[in-house]
Parts: structure tokens; C-alpha cells; sequence
């Protein structure tokens, strides 16, 4: 079973949805006694990341998550905002403190080269898969001003490029998997990754 987080920022019915198409169990829940019983997370996110972890900690579901993904070891997927929740902090908002699963921090795409927000569909360029069998050519959906940084080369599985920006669009570390992009939005090449990790593959 996959539990969808719902805190209030997130296209929670388009990735249920979507886990729906690929025959994934999930269900879309605040209630901790319920993710209790989901063996993965997904931690979607849309708005600004200051509001993400407020709302977080104000509900204890930031503790929560600490303790499901660092202590028990259960796979989690952060998804846009949920994946930059999943670095040591964004420059957003002035600085925010965020989950630190992954190393690095978020800044803000302030070149001029390059047309901010980063809206459409880009390509993604593959490093390592883990196994994973990605579906080639691979254009996902991104939508998003800010990006991460100074993450460790061995975590970034895909990235794509934007002007001179090199975005990462997949990063993994031990049970801690994120997409930049929507997958749930990137046609065949999203529902692909997003079975790959409801099914242990990624």
C-alpha cells in the first residue's frame, strides 16, 4: 500500500490517480495511524516551501516522516515541492530548514538566459538507473523557479537542461527517491518511474 501525504499542497488526486492506472494500492491520507500501514510514501507538493514544512510540523507529520523514513527505513517519493522538502534547506522564504534526507540545498533559478518559472515538457538525461529500465527518449513535465544544488553525484539518477541550468529530475539515496518533474503529469516515461518505485524497482 501507498500512502499519499496529504497536507494541502499537492496534486494528490492526479498521482491516486494515477497509482489507480498502474493497478498500485494507495490511498490519500493526513491521518498517521493510517500511513502507519502503508509500507510506502509519497510526498507530493505545489506553492512555496515555507508553507510546506509549516504545515508539516504543525500537524507533526515532519517528526513522523523522520521517524518512517530514517528509523524504519520506508521508501518515500517527493514529488516537485516534496522533493525539494527532501534537501538540508531552501533559500526560499529567506531560509527553510528542511527534511536534510538528501544532501544539498534549494536555490532559486535566477539566470537570465533562461525563462523562470521552468514550465513544459524537457528531456531527461539518465546517469545511473539502479536497475531501473527507463523508457527512452524520456520528456517529462516540470513546473517549478527553484532547484537543487550541491546534491551528491552518486544521488542523481536524471537530470535535464535548461539554459545553462542542469536540473536534477531524479535523485535517490537508499530508500529516498524524488522527481523535480510530475510524474504523474509526464505521460509514459512518469507512470513508468512512478510503478518502478511502487513496486521496489526504483
Amino acid at each position: 500500500m501507498i500512502g499519499i501525504i496529504d497536507y494541502g499542497m499537492g496534486n494528490l488526486h492526479s498521482v491516486k490517480n494515477a497509482c489507480d492506472h498502474l493497478g498500485l494500492e494507495a490511498i490519500v491520507s493526513n491521518d498517521k495511524a493510517v500511513l502507519e500501514r502503508c509500507d510506502r510514501l509519497i510526498l507530493p507538493g505545489v506553492g512555496a516551501i515555507k508553507d510546506c514544512m509549516d504545515t508539516l510540523n504543525r500537524s507533526g507529520l515532519a517528526a513522523w516522516i523522520k521517524t518512517q523514513v530514517q528509523q524504519k527505513q520506508i521508501p518515500i517519493l517527493g514529488i516537485c515541492l516534496g522533493m525539494q522538502a527532501l534537501f538540508e534547506s531552501s533559500e526560499e522564504n529567506g531560509g527553510v530548514p528542511c527534511f536534510g534526507f538528501l544532501n544539498g540545498k534549494v536555490v532559486f533559478m535566477s539566470k537570465t538566459d533562461v525563462r523562470v518559472p521552468h514550465i513544459g515538457w524537457n528531456a531527461l538525461e539518465w546517469n545511473e538507473t539502479g536497475g531501473f529500465a527507463p523508457v527512452e527518449p524520456s520528456y517529462v513535465y516540470y513546473d517549478h523557479s527553484y532547484y537543487g544544488v550541491g546534491l551528491d553525484p552518486e544521488d542523481l539518477m536524471a537530470y535535464s537542461r535548461y539554459g545553462s541550468y542542469l536540473v536534477p529530475g531524479v535523485v535517490k539515496k537508499g530508500n529516498v527517491v524524488g522527481t523535480q518533474f510530475h510524474p504523474e503529469k509526464s505521460g509514459k516515461v512518469g507512470l513508468s518511474i512512478l510503478d518502478a518505485f511502487g513496486r521496489g524497482i526504483l
